[in-house]
């Protein structure tokens, strides 16, 4: 069966779906969802690789530009200076050479010259001067200078060697207008002397350029002769020196004196320049000629493909007609862009997860709803089961109730007959047999409401003193049988009325006692209330030698170890014991103390499992289901409260549970009113009694407290002294008055001289009349005389347990009162008032036997009674106007149950209202709620007693004038 965790649970989850939606979640839905949201993600983290690696590109294109203006700008500013340094000479020369006569500069002085200032150019590998010649001059410069102007063609086609000093096989220079061969050469290009710049190609025009425009001008990357490098030549014009500064082309070239060049080995140059920045990243770096865009010319640098990346930055060598720029690219391929790598696809990791766990989500959740779905199902069986056996439960339970009701009512009223003492004897044990079988009964339907959660407290108004006095009735008889001590206390800080359950707060009771009793041979039981916070005051100053100070002189088991693990005894538990915005609660503690044969230790721990017994020959031996303590624990725990125990074979056991309940007295009308009620149906404490004082003489001080504490529920003080000479001094000397004398037999057996002198004394009194004298006796013969003599004084026998309405019925009687001892086994009250004289009430019911029941039992009230067999019946007997004063309906009869008769003459009723009383089998809860909604006003269970029908009926009538009051 499914506890009421589980379906809770099911509710939880009922009401989440219904949020999330009210069909059940698609899973193509989310399938779908997990696709998108994988494709996104796969997107975005090609999208972070993409741009991170761009951006990983970009920033390595900017360094390789950098680094590529870096060089470019160091190649131009260098040559920048060679140049200057190249235009500075060709001013030297037009000073010193053509400015002079004779010249002050010669091939030797050159040669030093250019030799020392070389560190000044260091891109220019040499440097020479050419004088222009014109051909009428040629004949006259070949003689002074010794050799003849040789061809620049024939020099390139036939080159010479390093260890060459003179060109000596070169062809001289053809016949033209004007030639420009070399007069001066630095050391390294001394093989160029003689050698006519004007009859090369490329010398030619680089020459023509630089006298007309007056600037330094290049050649065409070439192979230098000599050295097979790629180089370049610088070419200044060297003018006259009066030339201004704003001649025309043609003034320049009339005022050219010669031509001053300067070699540049390129691939040399730019090799220095790399070597400077070695410490640098290396990258690859060509330089090119693109004067002609279509056909550039390399002139430094391989020609090795690239990985694509590559920058050019333009160089500017000072010549407007030819152009150059530097590219540049990095050695080696770019690396592999980790960090774009590990994020996009850590980013991807993460959103795959993510998409995982969501995955997980949902199969999760569809699987709780698959779950959840099967244990909805799962539940409505169970619960189908449950209703089924609520059904057979209710069914067996009526069909075994509706006989044993006609059983133990027919057993009642034979009971009113004449019957020998073997008869007697005879309808007793069938009585005894057929209540356990009714206590069976309701122990099985107790705990199968337990197991399904179904079991529910009332919340009424009680006076608990009277149900401890319901209590020590029920197991008196057996008390005496046995010959052990029955006492009940109650403290005076327990209010008189509370609110809460009665019937199972008296069940709870009625399970311990009734263990108590069946397994105690000898000694006592103790039954005993407090306010929680009365012991916790008190448990901490008991001693170990109270243990003998018992109600019996036996020792007991030590109660404070039986709440020992009690959490309001504990420190997290006193100081909220109870709820603090609950002022009017009431926490009680209750013990029921027994000198029985104990528990063994080895049992101990399952006490309180349902159907276990300590041992198999105890259901044998003493009977029982083994199932009370089990719904006792159960129903404490719906007060809000803890019970345990705690037993010592051979010794005794002592039980101990609290419980929470509202204060009944908080309503001071209401209060009132209940009271004066409970006075008027029970007048257990007359007024009569009121302000008089009592003696009780008791050596054993618990025993003392008990009779003390029932006495005084009659308004009566009570002294206590422990033996008889102390009382025979307490009444001889003080000037109170004492109407009453108690006596506990076992002081007044044990010594019949001091017993015969105190009645001597106690009639010598001359306080005028003398007080009565009372035996407290526990026999059964005692019980059996209501009186005894000593000597000539008569004693009054009062037979324990002491209960309030016993002791003031005993007080009438031997005070010269009208009221008799009640009847054995009849109700106080049931003799004292009676409210069904001359009533006239409709008992309903289709079985012969309850209705002849139910009617004995009311007409021994003085009722009335008319009897019916069906609901039509009952409803033509009720229309209005009737003269019924109340109705007791049965619940399952044919035709018409009691339920839809209830509601008919519900129906037809308009101005007054008939009590009708439930008088049903049926015990289970939903039989009870369904009473009160068809207009029921009460509910009595079968099999019942006169005092039940009794009690129940005179909650809704008034006295009548004729009552026996």
């Amino acid at each position: 069966m499914l506890g009421e965790s589980f379906r809770n649970s099911c509710k939880i989850h009922h009401h989440y779906y219904q949020y999330i939606g009210s069909k059940r979640i698609s899973k193509t839905w989310w399938r779908k969802l997990l696709v998108a949201w994988i494709v996104v993600w796969i997107t975005v983290s090609v999208w972070i690789f993409w741009y991170m690696s761009s951006q990983a590109f970009e920033k390595r294109k900017e360094t390789l530009a950098s680094m590529c203006d870096e060089r470019a700008r160091m190649l131009q500013d260098q040559f920048n200076v060679s140049m200057n340094h190249v235009q500075a000479m060709s001013i030297l020369i037009s000073t010193f050479h053509h400015g002079k006569n004779p010249s002050a500069i010669d091939q030797r002085t050159f040669a030093r010259y250019t030799e020392r200032t070389a560190f000044e150019r260091p891109l220019t590998s040499g440097v020479a001067y050419a004088v222009r010649v014109l051909h009428s001059e040629r004949e006259q410069f070949e003689k002074q200078q010794g050799w003849t102007i040789k061809r620049m063609d024939s020099f390139e086609q036939n080159p010479v060697h390093k260890d060459d000093k003179a060109p000596k096989a070169l062809e001289p220079s053809p016949i033209q207008e004007e030639y420009a061969p070399v007069i001066f050469a630095q050391d390294t290009v001394a093989h160029v002397v003689s050698l006519d710049m004007l009859s090369g190609t490329e010398d030619r025009e680089n020459v023509l350029r630089a006298r007309a425009s007056g600037k330094g001008v290049l050649t065409a990357p070439f192979r230098l002769l000599k050295t097979n490098r790629l180089g370049v030549i610088l070419t200044f014009a060297v003018y006259k020196t009066d030339l201004p500064s704003n001649a025309t082309p043609k003034e320049r070239i009339q005022a050219t004196d010669g031509y001053l060049g300067g070699i540049f080995d390129i691939e040399s140059l730019v090799e220095k320049l790399l070597q400077q920045l070695a410490s640098k990243q290396t990258i690859l770096v060509n330089v090119y000629d693109t004067t002609n865009q279509s056909c550039p010319i390399s002139m430094y640098g391989s020609n090795v493909s690239d990985d694509g990346l590559k920058h050019v930055s333009a160089l500017n060598l000072e010549d407007p007609f030819r152009k150059h720029e530097m590219r540049c690219r990095f050695k080696q391929k770019p690396p592999w862009p980790w960090l774009a790598i590990t994020t996009s696809i850590g980013i991807l990791v993460i959103a795959l997860l993510i998409g995982y766990i969501f995955h997980a989500t949902m199969n999760r959740i569809a699987k709780v709803e698959d779950d959840c779905h099967k244990m909805m199902e799962l539940t409505k069986q169970a619960e189908a089961a449950d209703v089924a056996k609520s059904q057979f439960l209710a069914t067996v339970s009526h069909e075994i109730r509706t006989p044993m009701n006609g059983v133990l009512g027919m057993l009642h009223m034979l009971m009113d007959t004449d019957l020998d003492a073997n008869q007697q004897d005879y309808v007793r044990t069938a009585q005894d047999s057929g209540k356990a079988l009714v206590s069976l009964i309701n122990e099985v339907l107790d705990q199968a409401k337990i197991e399904s959660g179904k079991i529910e407290l009332e919340a009424m108004q009680f006076d608990l003193r009277a149900i401890m006095d319901d209590v020590l009735a029920l197991f008196s008889g057996k008390a005496h049988e046995k010959g052990i001590e029955l006492a009940v206390y109650v403290s005076d800080g327990v209010p008189e009325m509370l609110i809460g359950d009665p019937g199972r707060f008296r069940q709870i009771i009625t399970n311990l006692m009734g263990n108590s009793i069946k397994f105690t041979k000898k000694g006592h039981i103790f039954l005993t209330v407090h306010p929680v916070e009365e012991v916790m005051d008190s448990i901490d100053v008991e001693t170990e030698s109270s243990s003998l100070n018992t109600l019996s002189g036996l020792p007991v088991a030590d109660r404070r170890r039986s709440c020992a693990g009690f959490k309001i005894f504990s420190r997290e538990g006193s100081s909220h014991t109870l709820p603090p915005s609950s002022s009017d609660l009431i926490n009680l503690i209750v013990s029921v103390e027994d000198t029985g044969v104990g528990i063994p230790l080895e049992a101990q721990p399952r006490v309180f499992t349902p159907f276990m017994q300590v041992d198999p020959s105890i259901s044998r031996k003493y009977g029982g289901t083994g199932i009370g303590l089990s719904i006792s624990k159960c129903l404490v725990g719906l007060m809000n409260g803890e019970i345990g125990f705690v037993s010592i074979p051979d010794i005794g056991s002592t039980f101990t549970f609290t419980a929470v309940f509202s204060n009944g007295c908080s309503n001071s009308n209401d209060t009132k009113q209940q009271k004066q009620r409970i006075k008027n149906q029970c007048n257990t404490t007359p007024s009569e009694f009121q302000d008089m004082t009592a003696l009780v003489v008791d050596p054993k001080p618990v025993r003392a407290s008990v009779s003390r504490y029932q006495i005084q529920r009659l308004g009566i003080h009570v002294e206590l002294v422990s033996d008889l000479n102390q009382g025979l001094s307490i009444i001889s000397n003080e000037n109170r008055v004492f109407k009453m004398v108690f006596v506990e037999q076992e002081v007044w057996d044990k010594d019949s001289s001091i017993s015969a002198h105190f009645v001597n004394n106690l009639q010598k009194i001359e306080s005028g009349v003398s007080p009565k004298l009372f035996l407290l006796g526990n026999s059964l013969s005692s019980s059996r005389t209501s009186t005894a003599t000593s000597g000539a004084y008569t004693l009054s026998v009062i037979t324990k347990p002491l209960k309030a309405s016993m002791l003031a019925a005993s007080l009438q009687r031997a005070m010269g009162g009208n009221r008799g001892n009640p009847r054995n086994g009849e109700h106080p009250s049931l003799s004292l008032c009676n409210h069904l004289d001359g009533r006239k009430i409709l008992i309903v019911d289709d079985n012969k036997v309850n209705l002849i029941v139910a009617a004995a039992a009311l007409k021994k009230y003085g009722a009335k009674v008319i009897c019916a067999d069906s609901g039509k019946k009952a409803i033509k007997l009720l229309k209005p106007p009737h003269q019924f004063d109340a109705c007791f309906m049965d619940i399952q009869m044919p035709e018409m149950d009691g339920f839809e008769a209830t509601r008919r003459i519900r129906d037809m009723e308009s101005n007054g209202r008939i009590p009708i009383l439930a008088m049903t089998a049926d015990v289970i809860q939903a039989t009870y709620e369904e009473c009160q909604r068809c207009g029921m006003d009460g509910y009595v269970s079968k099999p019942f007693e006169a005092e039940q029908l009794y009690l129940e009926v005179s909650r809704f009538l008034r006295p009548t004038s004729n009552a026996n009051l």
